[in-house]
């Protein structure tokens, strides 16, 4: 089965969290080690499909038809917005157990001082086809 795990980062700051651009170089190459060495053991496990790092959110443009169907484009940041998107993953696995088990692996990458961060991670099963009531 397919799942895509989608990692979210607060854009709010705390005491145990700084700013990413903030962090010791020490503390961000133990976290981009992590990300490395999970995407290879998935790669060992036969798991991985694809993962994505995502340009941050003030790079972000939202698109939406306009008249006529013109390309309507809002640039970000989005000061609204508390938690963006920075990655995702999408692995391939024998079910949702071990899909969840990947995703609280994930959510530990270490931080600030080699704390696990804890971040959310949304799982999602991609779909191959529409579920069989809706067809």
């Amino acid at each position: 089965m397919k799942y895509m795990m989608l990692m979210q980062f607060s854009g709010q700051t705390t005491d145990e969290v700084p700013p990413i651009d903030t962090w010791p170089v020490e503390d961000l190459q133990a976290h981009i080690q992590f990300m490395h060495d999970t995407n290879k053991k998935l790669v060992d496990a036969g798991e991985f499909v694809d993962a994505q790092g995502l340009a941050a959110p003030d790079q972000a443009k939202i698109v939406r038809a306009g008249e006529g169907g013109a390309a309507v484009i809002t640039d970000g940041p989005f000061p609204e917005t508390k938690e963006f998107l920075v990655g995702y993953w999408i692995i391939d696995c024998e079910g949702p157990e071990r899909a969840i088990d990947l995703a609280a692996h994930v959510s530990a990458a270490p931080g600030p001082g080699g704390r696990p961060l804890n971040m959310p991670i949304e799982l999602r099963q991609v779909m191959s086809a529409p579920p069989s009531e809706e067809l």
